[in-house]
Order: structure tokens, then sequence, then C-alpha cells
């Protein structure tokens, strides 16, 4: 039987990079993956396949709509091949994957395809290709997560699907709805509302993206309904039925009436749960919650004091860099070293256009807290850069505390913000104040003056160019 170091189960963002960090501190790891191919959910059918479309239809949209006013002028019909599309996202998936098969070798990580299952808490029992048992004196748990689904909706993944399936159809929809203005349903409706598809957003809460700021949920409303998306807020869905080629689905308005949509496409995106199916963890005697996470302390450490867990299977946001952080959190920690992680300075990112960031605290949450703060807000609007590139919706939005000045959180939502986030990351983690970030020079003419102009803002209103 071979005996490893750590053994961790799942390669997504959170167990690979743990798997390339134990390596590099000089364990001897193995990775257990029951697919084919390695890098989880976010390579796969996620993060890097959903960016691939979201990049393909934005040229589109821009051939279409915009090339003109550049001085651009194409002759006949710009046409959608949808199958070339859909194929050239998955060379993207397939170099991505092949990419980490790549790091398992350099790192010398022994890599196990099948579903890996607890024997007890230091034996793991592989089934599929890779059949087998092996020993590992620590464990790491990386399974993941799956789609989420309404308890009364049929998913038969042609007309009523998931996020999975809304990466590879074949045709583009005539009417999608979207279930869930969440990030997923967003970015995905908004990669078919580009090809051409009607999108209807139908979401349970008053605004799109309800845990982001609210200032953030507004301007994105605003741009989608430019766009001619019909969003329905404060929906509840009580049934979605597929009759042929047609998809139903009826919802309660806030005032109670019942109101019904027909498409020929449902995506159901109402949020991810943690999956942990085969992985038998009571046999190691793991704890689960009463969510189905796996349950862990500080340290990232299970009740079982050799198995950790990591990424979208235990508590707090599911999102790869989380995954990531904590991959090298408790690869780190086996090492005896001391690693940290604040929570509160993860980012969130929504990959539609206008991008949407934000870290740090909202003004909700600040409210709610009752801390006294103040705001500096700047459009891109009056950015030179933004006019020059043609991308003017949105805005740099910095809470700062009212005393100390020390920024509490900043929020943005404009061209190219998944990026520009990593400076305001940058800024919280150093304890820099509004003041600090405005004394900074910042290359003019860029979108990052708009970072600049919000902290000039926040700090007795002092914005230039407004």
């Amino acid at each position: 039987m071979s005996q490893y170091d750590v053994a961790i189960i799942g390669s997504g963002p959170g167990g690979y990079v743990a798997a390339i960090r134990c390596a590099q501190l000089g364990m001897k790891t193995a990775i257990i993956e029951k697919y084919s191919t390695l890098g989880g959910t976010c390579l796969n059918v996620g993060c890097i396949p959903s960016k691939a479309l979201l990049a393909s239809s934005h040229h589109y949209e821009e051939a279409t709509k915009h090339f003109e006013e550049h001085g651009i002028e194409i002759p006949g019909d710009i046409k959608v091949n949808l199958e070339k599309m859909i194929g050239r996202k998955q060379a993207v998936v397939d170099q991505t994957t092949g990419g980490i098969d790549f790091l398992m070798k350099k790192n010398n990580i022994d890599v196990f395809e099948g579903v890996g299952s607890f024997k007890d808490a230091t034996h793991i029992k592989i089934e599929g290709k890779d059949a087998g048992d092996i020993e590992a004196k620590n464990i790491i748990i990386a399974t993941g997560s799956k789609p989420s689904n309404l308890p009364f909706i049929k998913l038969d993944k042609e007309r009523v699907i998931t996020s999975t399936e809304a990466l590879k159809l074949k045709e583009i929809p005539k009417h999608m709805i979207v279930i869930g203005g969440g990030v997923i349903g967003l970015e995905l409706g908004q990669v078919y509302r580009r090809l051409g598809s009607e999108v209807t957003v139908i979401e349970y809460m008053d605004r799109i993206l309800p845990t982001m700021d609210a200032a953030l949920s507004k301007e994105l409303n605003k741009v989608f309904k430019k766009a001619k998306f019909k969003m329905m807020m404060s929906h509840k869905v009580q049934s979605v039925e597929r009759k042929g080629d047609e998809v139903i689905v009826k919802a309660e308005n806030k005032k109670g009436e019942v109101v019904e949509f027909k498409g020929d496409y449902c995506l159901v995106s109402v949020g991810r749960k943690p999956y942990t199916d085969g992985l038998n963890a009571e046999a190691a005697g793991v704890k689960l919650t009463d969510r189905g996470q796996v349950e862990v302390n500080e340290h990232l450490q299970t009740n079982v004091s050799n198995i950790y867990a990591i990424g979208d299977v235990v508590k707090g946001a599911m999102l790869a860099h989380k995954a990531e952080e904590e991959g090298v959190f408790v690869a780190e920690t086996i090492a005896g070293q001391k690693p940290h992680i604040d929570y509160n300075l993860i980012p969130g990112v929504v990959y539609t256009w206008p991008e949407v960031a934000a870290v740090g605290k909202t003004e909700e949450e600040l409210k709610e807290a009752g801390a006294e703060y103040k705001v500096g807000q700047f459009p891109f609007r009056a950015l030179g850069r933004a006019r020059a590139g043609g991308d003017l919706d949105g805005f740099v939005k910095i809470l700062a505390d009212k005393k100390t000045d020390e920024v509490l959180g900043i929020h943005m939502i404009g061209a190219r913000c998944a990026d520009l986030i990593a400076e305001a990351v940058t800024a919280m983690e150093f304890r820099a104040s509004a003041e600090d970030i405005s004394r900074m020079s910042h290359a003019h003419p860029t979108y990052a003056e708009a970072i600049k102009e919000a902290a000039l803002a926040a700090t007795e209103y002092r914005a230039l160019h407004v």
C-alpha cells in the first residue's frame, strides 16, 4: 500500500493548490480526482469556460453594436457560429486542465483517478480507474460543491438546465428564463442576451446580487435593463414545467399575484451546495454540519486532528481564490508554519460587463453594525480613459471610518474592475486610509484613476475631476 504525508481528495483550485504547496514544503503528496481531468468545477464547468464564453460573446456584441462608431465597417452580416464558440471554450478548458497535469508532474505529486472515500482516519479507498487503497498521515477534503436546486424543480438537463449544461448548448435560446439573480445566472444570462436570446431574470430577493453593496446592484440592474433584459425582482418561483420544447415558469410577485413566463430554456442558478457524496466521512469520524458542510475550526481542521477541509465544502464564500488561500493555509499549517487568512479581504467579482467587484464591508453591513463611516464615490464616465474606450458605465465607491479614515470597504462596477479590485485588497491588507490611497500616484489615463478619485472624494470631498 502506498503511503503519503498528505493525501488530498478533490483537484479543484483548493485541492491542486494545496497539493503543490505540500510538495513545495517537502511532503510526499497524492491527489485523488474522480473525473478524468483535473481542476474541479472551476476549470472544467465553472470559472474558466464561463469567462471564455463571456469573452467571445463580448467580441460579438462589440462587432455588431460598437465597431461602427470607431470607424470599423464590416460588410455583410456578422453571424454567430455557436458550435465554434463552444469549441473554442472547450479548447481553453483543455489547455488549462492540461496545465494542471503538468504542475502535478513537475511537483512529483501522485495523481489517482477515482472516487476517494474514507476507510478510517488514515486510509482512503479509491474506486475507479486507479482502484486501490492508500495511507496518509494527513488528509485534506477538497470535494467542492455542485449546483443547488429548488425541491419542486425537475432538472432534465435539456431544457431545464444548470450552469453545466448552459456552457454547452447546441443552439441559441429564443427566450432563456434565468431563476436566480446571482453571479452565475447574470453572467450566463448576459452571454446569451448578447447572442440574441430574450432573457428574463427571476429573483426572490428585491434586488440582484443581494449579498453585495446595494449601489452595485442598482447600477448593474440599470445596465441590464438598458440591454433589454426583463428583470423580475421579489418573485417567488412556484413551479417549472416542461411541455415539449417549451418551459413554463410560474412565480408569485410581491402583490401575491401568480405570473407566468414561457421560454424554450430555463437556467436554474440558485446557488451551490457542498458536495460530500461518496466521501464516507463517518468512517473517519468526521463531523458534517446540518447544511452538509464539513465542520472545521479556525485552522481548517476537522474534529479529527489529522483531517482538514477547504474550499466550497466548508463555511464561507464559495470562491476559487478563497479555496486556493485555504489550500496554502492548510499545507503550511501541516508543515508547522503559522499562516493567516483575513476572510474580510477576500474579494468578490462578477464577470458581467460592466464587471462588478468588491472587498470589505458593504454600506448595509456598516449601517447594521452602527459604524460611523464616510463615503467617497467617483463615476467612470468622468475619466478620459473610459471615454476613449467607450466604457462609461459604473463607479468606484470607498467606505472609510469617519474618525480614523481607515478604508472599510471598496465597491466598484465598470470596465476592468475584476483586475482593479486587487489594488483595493492590497490597500486594505496594509490598513490604508482613504487619504493614503488619494496620495498615491495613479498613471493617467487609466481606469484605476477612479480609485484615487473615490479616495479623494472620501477625504474631505476632494475629488478633482467631478
